[in-house]
C-alpha cells in the first residue's frame, strides 16, 4: 500500500507546520500549504510537497487541487487549519472585515472540501477541520471571529451527517489556548473605529487578541501529536477539545446559566462601566 496522504493549510507557522511536522513523522506524504513558500523550507527539506496556496485565492485553490489529483492521485486527510482572527467590537466591524474573516475560516475550508471530495471518497478518507473553542464560548471583542468559527462548526456537522453514506468522515477540532502566532496577527488585525464607543476600553480589546498566547498555552507540537493520535484512531471521536482551558471553556457554555456567563464576562473585560 502506497503512503497515505494528507493536504494541510496555513503550514508557515504554529499549528499548521508543527502538524506538518507530526505526520511527516507518521509516516504521511504531506502537502503543506502556506502563502509564502519561502516558510516552507524546513518542511521541503524533511519532503513535505510545497504548495502556494492563499486559501481565499480561487485560482491558487483550484491548481491545488488540480496538482494533488494529477501527482498525488490520492488524499487520505484533509486539515483546513488556515484561519483568520478579526479582533474588535462587532459594532466596528466593516463589510471587509466581515467577509475575509467567513471567506477565510468557512468557505475556504468547504471549498478545499468540494475540490478534494472524489479523492476522499476513494480512499475513504478524513476532514479535519480546525475550529475553535470561540466557536462555543462567545467572548467580548471577538464577536466576528466567534461566529466564523461556530459557523464551521455547523458546516462541518452537516458534512459528517451527509457524506458518511460516502464513507468520507468529518472531525471538528475545538482548540484552546494553543501557543502560536495568532496573538500577533490577531493584534494587527483589530477593527476599532476612531470615533468607536469603545475606546475606553481599548486595552481590553488588545488584551482579547492576546488571550491564548499565556505561559500555560499548550505548544503547537503537543496540540499536533495530540490531534495526530486522534486521526490514526480508527474509533475517533467525532469532535475533540485539546488545549489549555479547552474544556473549561466549552464546560462554562454547557453549565451555566446564561445571565451568569455574560456577568462574569463583562466583569473581566470591564464592561459593567459606560
Amino acid at each position: 500500500m502506497s503512503q497515505p496522504v494528507a493536504l494541510i493549510t496555513g503550514c508557515s507557522s504554529g499549528i499548521g507546520q508543527a502538524l506538518a511536522h507530526v505526520m511527516l513523522d507518521e509516516g504521511y506524504t504531506v502537502w503543506a500549504t502556506a502563502r509564502n513558500p519561502d516558510t516552507l523550507a524546513q518542511l521541503v527539506t524533511r519532503g513535505a510537497v510545497p504548495v502556494t496556496l492563499d486559501v481565499n485565492d480561487a485560482t491558487q485553490l483550484a491548481a491545488c487541487a488540480e496538482r494533488i489529483h494529477a501527482e498525488a492521485g490520492r488524499l487520505d486527510v484533509l486539515i483546513n487549519n488556515a484561519g483568520y482572527g478579526a479582533m474588535g467590537p462587532v459594532l466596528d466591524a466593516d463589510r471587509e472585515t466581515l467577509l475575509r474573516q467567513f471567506d477565510t475560516n468557512v468557505f475556504a475550508p468547504l471549498q478545499l472540501v468540494r475540490a478534494t471530495a472524489d479523492l476522499l471518497r476513494a480512499s475513504h478518507g478524513l476532514v479535519v477541520n480546525i475550529g475553535s473553542v470561540s466557536g462555543v464560548t462567545t467572548t467580548p471583542f471577538s464577536g466576528v471571529y466567534c461566529a466564523s468559527k461556530a459557523a464551521l462548526h455547523a458546516l462541518s456537522d452537516a458534512l459528517r451527517l451527509e457524506l458518511a453514506p460516502f464513507g468520507i468522515n468529518v472531525m471538528t477540532v475545538k482548540p484552546g489556548a494553543i501557543a502560536s502566532d495568532f496573538g500577533n496577527n490577531a493584534t494587527a488585525a483589530i477593527t476599532m473605529a476612531e470615533a468607536s464607543w469603545f475606546k475606553p476600553w481599548e486595552k481590553a480589546v488588545q488584551a482579547r487578541a492576546k488571550a491564548s498566547q499565556r505561559a500555560t498555552s499548550t505548544s503547537a507540537m503537543d496540540f499536533s501529536k495530540e490531534l495526530v493520535r486522534y486521526i490514526k484512531n480508527p474509533l475517533r471521536p467525532e469532535e475533540v477539545l485539546i488545549g489549555t482551558s479547552s474544556r473549561s471553556m466549552v464546560a462554562l457554555k454547557r453549565w451555566l446559566p446564561t445571565s451568569v456567563l455574560d456577568a462574569r464576562l463583562r466583569k473581566r473585560f470591564g464592561l459593567n462601566k459606560a
